[in-house]
């Protein structure tokens, strides 16, 4: 990806850490590695694409407020797919 989304640290202490994610059309997160569990909570609605290290690339539909959570360990990068501005925030739990 030519450009990188914008990562903005709302608060951090030793039990959590939470980061609004803003990309425009074709940003990434650049590829990364979760150390901790988290829950994502998308703010706009939008397209994703999750690409792996292996290259595999999973679409996905996020709705406002519709949130999710993953395990530490998991390694890939986050591409805004969609034509629109996308936001998220994510919350890491130490």
């Amino acid at each position: 990806m030519a450009s990188t989304a914008r990562a903005t640290v709302q608060h951090e202490d030793e039990r959590v850490r939470v980061t609004r994610w803003d990309f425009r059309p074709g940003e990434s997160t650049g590829r990364h590695v979760h150390g901790y569990d988290y829950v994502v909570v998308p703010v706009t609605d939008g397209q994703t694409q999750v690409i792996t290290p292996d290259g595999t690339v999973t679409s996905s539909q996020l709705r406002a407020g519709e949130s999710y959570a993953r395990p530490a360990g998991g390694e890939h990068e986050v591409v805004n797919a969609g034509t629109s501005a996308l936001a998220f925030v994510e919350i890491e739990l130490k």
